[in-house]
């Protein structure tokens, strides 16, 4: 399995990066973050990817649809086919408002072949299988994604630690966990994030065999011997 990190930023991007967006074999993208677009269109002039996942609806996350709205619409990606966009359950009606100030209430839907996912239940995209499993991210419903092709990648999305990480990264081949915290952090009762000491006992005992850490702040340096995620990162697992 090919994983391509296009953006790795946390909420704030990191200088000169983009926030979450994660190419899989070429064909689906977790996340679109800001700058997200930018980089991908670095690589060709318009995304050819078949399809869009999206974690949970903070901006980081998600921000990049709009401007790939207007793309798709009145921009280069006008002649290309429209590509699926999976959102949360629930998340088309929450976005109502949001859209129709920033365009339309049926922007997305004119840009993107829309669907929800349903938790823990599988969904075929892209030639690959994915499973979207709830985690903590403060009181915002969140979700990771495993991925299965040849391989199988868990995706963390933003976590705070619960059991559902052992859940999602069982015998995964690789890992992609954020890791925005010091270790010793804390960000409040209502966790929302991970420490690198806490995605690494997280996949210990899952028995994931590798780890890479991302959403990680560049003022806050990683443990030694960590593997790092950085912006444009090409991974064969």
């Amino acid at each position: 399995m090919r994983l391509t990190v296009i953006g790795c930023s946390p909420a704030w991007p990191n200088p000169g990066g983009a926030c979450s967006g994660y190419l899989v074999e070429g064909r689906l993208l977790l996340d679109c973050g800001p700058g997200v677009l930018a980089k991908l269109r670095e690589r060709e002039p318009w995304p050819t990817v078949e399809a869009i996942a999206i974690t949970h609806l903070h901006l980081d996350h998600w921000g990049d649809l709009v401007p790939w709205v207007w793309g798709s619409l009145f921009g280069p990606g006008e002649p290309l086919p429209r590509p699926q966009l999976w959102l949360p359950p629930g998340a088309r009606e929450q976005l109502r408002p949001v859209l129709a100030v920033l365009g339309s209430e049926d922007m997305f839907d004119r840009a993107f072949e829309v669907s929800e996912y349903e938790s823990r239940v599988p969904f075929s995209v892209a030639g690959l299988e994915v499973t979207a499993v709830p985690v903590d991210h403060y009181d915002i419903q969140a979700f990771g994604f495993r991925v299965k092709g040849d391989r199988t990648l868990a995706y963390s999305g933003d976590s705070g630690p619960s059991d559902a990480l052992a859940e999602l990264a069982r015998d995964a081949d690789l890992l992609l966990s954020e890791a925005t915290l010091e270790n010793g952090g804390y960000d409040g009762p209502e966790r929302g994030h991970l420490s690198p000491a806490e995605v690494t006992e997280a996949a210990n005992h899952a028995r994931a065999l590798r780890i890479v850490l991302t959403h990680r702040p560049f003022e806050r340096e990683a443990p030694p011997g960590v593997e790092l995620a950085y912006d444009g990162l090409e991974l064969e697992f």
